[in-house]
């Protein structure tokens, strides 16, 4: 296999797995009723919490320090058909690393486009519609100092 094709699966699983991770539960979970999935598995971990360091950096681009830990959930399984799963997930919700797992062995197996189609792309829609509501709101705040007119300038 050529570099070129396992980088791109590397940033195709990528995005996967982010999409995953950072979707929201009740969207998540909500997406998930509505998918016939009918395939066996079985877990390799079950799903467990822990805390893992949170790294800052300096002006966003400058020397790393620690800023804190925050709790991750995380579980892998194995699919009845050989695939494996794995999902890391920030909180405590042992359900959404579970499916995400799930989600991330199915995107591995012959149902990757059905999977895509009606589980990753919806929720990265709902990803993106909240990121502009989110900007909306800050954008209605925002100040331009520049243009506010000091005291002793009048």
């Amino acid at each position: 296999m050529s570099q070129n094709v396992l980088g791109e699966e590397i940033k195709s699983r990528q995005r996967w797995m982010g999409v995953l991770a950072k979707a929201l539960w009740d969207n998540l979970e909500m997406i998930w009723k509505d998918f016939p999935f009918t395939t066996a598995y079985k877990f390799l971990r079950k799903a467990e919490t822990g805390l893992v360091m949170v790294e800052g950096r300096t002006g966003g681009t400058g020397a790393p320090f620690n800023l804190g830990e925050t709790t991750v959930t995380r579980c892998s399984i194995s699919l009845q058909s050989g695939e494996i799963g794995h999902a890391y997930v920030m909180g405590r919700n042992h359900k959404h690393a579970e499916i995400a797992a799930v989600c991330d062995a199915l995107m591995q197996s012959a149902r990757h486009d059905e999977v895509d189609r009606n589980i990753i792309n919806p929720l990265e829609k709902f990803a993106r519609s909240t990121a502009a509501k989110q900007s909306a709101k800050v954008a209605a705040t925002k100040v331009d100092f520049f243009t506010v007119v000091r005291g002793e300038d009048v």
